[in-house]
């Protein structure tokens, strides 16, 4: 159940950034769930393979580099998704910064105490 809000929370954060971003567009909701799907399996699957790939570069950055693999998911969803654009690898990088800070305000809510 609470991966199921997280992946509506994405979709919503998905939506409300294709709004405010010129960059990136997103066709409706249906798209904005299927985004929030393919970024988590993407996020899951290929991100952690482009990581050690990429391992030596974003050791010398510093771990910078890692901001260049998240425009990299976000474009691949791009390519996944057909209801889901984004012009280039500088809105997708903007985007994946955004959608980190949105997802973590909206993740807050789902924050139980113990």
């Amino acid at each position: 159940m609470n991966t199921l809000l997280k992946i509506l929370l994405t979709a919503i954060a998905v939506v409300i950034l294709a709004k405010i971003l010129p960059g990136v567009a997103v066709e409706g909701y249906v798209s904005a769930i299927i985004v929030a799907i393919v970024i988590a399996l993407l996020r899951f699957i290929v991100k952690p393979i482009l990581i050690i790939l990429t391992l030596p570069v974003t050791i010398i950055t510093l771990g910078l580099f890692l901001l260049i693999i998240n425009g990299i998911i976000i474009l691949m969803a791009d390519w996944f998704v057909s209801g889901f654009a984004v012009s280039n690898i500088w809105w997708a990088l903007l985007f994946s910064l955004l959608l980190s800070f949105l997802q973590s305000i909206l993740f807050s809510v789902l924050k139980t105490e113990k």
